[in-house]
C-alpha cells in the first residue's frame, strides 16, 4: 500500500499510456485493408465460378443453405468488430482518464 501512494503518479501515467497504445493497437489491428478485402471478394468468386462448373445443377439445392450461413457469419462478424470497437473506445477513454487524473494538483493540507 505504501508502494502504491509513494508511486500513484507514475503507476496512473504508465497505466494510462498502456490503455491508450492498447486502444490505438487494437484500432489499427482490426481495421479491415481495402486489399484484403478485395482478395476474399475475389477467391469467393472463383469458389462460386469452381462451384458452377463442378455441380451443375445439384448446387442449386444448397445454395438456401449457403445464404443461411453466410447470414450468420455476416452478422457474426458484424457483431464482432463493434465489440472491438467498443473495447477500442473504452481503452482509450480509461487511457486518457488515467492520464489526466495523474497531471490533477491535489491541495494537500498543511500538516
Amino acid at each position: 500500500m505504501e508502494f502504491f501512494e509513494k508511486n500513484k503518479i507514475l503507476i496512473l501515467r504508465i497505466a494510462g499510456v498502456l490503455m491508450l497504445l492498447i486502444g490505438f493497437v487494437v484500432h489499427f489491428w482490426v481495421t479491415p485493408k481495402e486489399g484484403f478485402t478485395q482478395n476474399e471478394i475475389a477467391a469467393a468468386n472463383i469458389a462460386r465460378m469452381e462451384a458452377k462448373v463442378a455441380g451443375g445443377s445439384g448446387s442449386s439445392s444448397k445454395k438456401p443453405q449457403k445464404k443461411d450461413t453466410s447470414k450468420f457469419l455476416e452478422e457474426f462478424k458484424d457483431t464482432q468488430a463493434k465489440q472491438m470497437r467498443y473495447l477500442t473506445i473504452i481503452a482509450m477513454i480509461l487511457g486518457v482518464g488515467f492520464l489526466g487524473y495523474s497531471f490533477v494538483r491535489k491541495n494537500e493540507p498543511a500538516n
